[in-house]
């Protein structure tokens, strides 16, 4: 299977929201041509501004791309795009390969490999890590699963998006993969916000707090990254709390199927349910901070 190279390789991009308009731009930027579909087609604009092409379907993205990246909200988002009349799988062609980077189910992701092979396409699942900042800055940690030859063959297009790139197994691997970092990140978050809550009501001035937590072995990159911005009171950017309860959800169902206690987890996604029981859905998971601090009656 050959390489991808720019000049060369026709890329497809489906779902433009906070982190795939930038991933899609950075392979532009690279020299790959793109063709693009997005619910929202204004979203696109940028992208076709830039010189990508516009299709009306996925099965229209499909029947023209040598590799097609789907980058969508949730596992019905990806079973649409995939499995609908006008999906990708209606329209790929043999020796194609399809890269799902959304945060999905491993058994999807499973599904999608072998109805893909059936097809002589090559399937991966790749979901990243790094949010809004990491797609931004071609920041992001990708972990694939799937055939190690596609995996090599679309490692030049990963690298133009991340920086840690990593070959985790067979299909559904790189899903499996991305759970554990959800699971640490909700730990993480938790810890994260208590601790402010804790300098608040101490009376500590936060940003001296956290230039000597920051150093030591509290460092993690929600405190470098969510941290500052909640200081500065942004809660309206960065990962929707939406899209990580669903990825809590996941990881759950399959703790359940594996009979696995991970009552952590839980706990946090109870309390990220609090944050959309006030209408913080399409917040930043740092809002996480205003649900706590309702709970201490803690003024922000």
């Amino acid at each position: 299977m050959e390489r991808m190279e720019a000049g060369k390789t026709r890329i497809g991009w489906i779902g433009i929201g906070v982190m795939g308009r930038w991933m899609c731009q950075h392979l532009m930027d690279g020299g790959f041509s793109a063709l693009v579909h997005t619910r929202t087609k204004e979203k696109s604009a940028p992208l076709i501004a830039g010189g990508a092409a516009w299709a009306d379907s996925p099965a229209a993205v499909a029947a023209s791309a040598d590799v097609v990246f789907t980058m969508v909200g949730t596992p019905s988002d990806v079973r649409a795009v995939y499995f609908d009349d006008e999906g990708l799988l209606a329209g790929i062609r043999p020796g194609a390969v399809l890269v799902d980077m959304t945060t999905t189910r491993p058994s999807l992701a499973r599904e999608i490999f072998t109805a893909a092979e059936a097809r002589s396409v090559h399937a991966l699942d790749a979901p990243v890590s790094g949010g809004d900042v990491g797609a931004r800055e071609a920041r992001l940690s990708i972990m694939a699963g799937g055939s190690r030859e596609a995996f090599d063959a679309v490692m030049p297009l990963f690298r133009r998006m991340g920086k840690k790139i990593v070959y985790q197994g067979g299909a559904g691997a790189g899903q499996h993969a991305k759970m554990c970092n959800q699971i640490m990140i909700a730990g993480t978050m938790i810890g994260m916000c208590e601790s402010l809550l804790y300098g608040t009501r101490a009376g500590l001035d936060l940003e001296t707090m956290l230039e000597s937590i920051s150093g030591g072995a509290a460092a993690c990159w929600s405190l470098e990254n969510l941290a500052p911005r909640i200081l500065r009171k942004e809660y309206d950017t960065g990962f929707f709390v939406e899209h990580f309860v669903k990825d809590m959800g996941i990881a759950l169902d399959e703790a359940r199927r594996m009979q696995l206690a991970l009552p952590g987890l839980a706990l946090v996604e109870q309390l990220y349910h609090a944050v959309m029981a006030d209408g913080g859905q399409r917040l930043g998971t740092q809002a996480l901070m205003l649900a706590l601090a309702r709970m201490s009656r803690l003024s922000l």
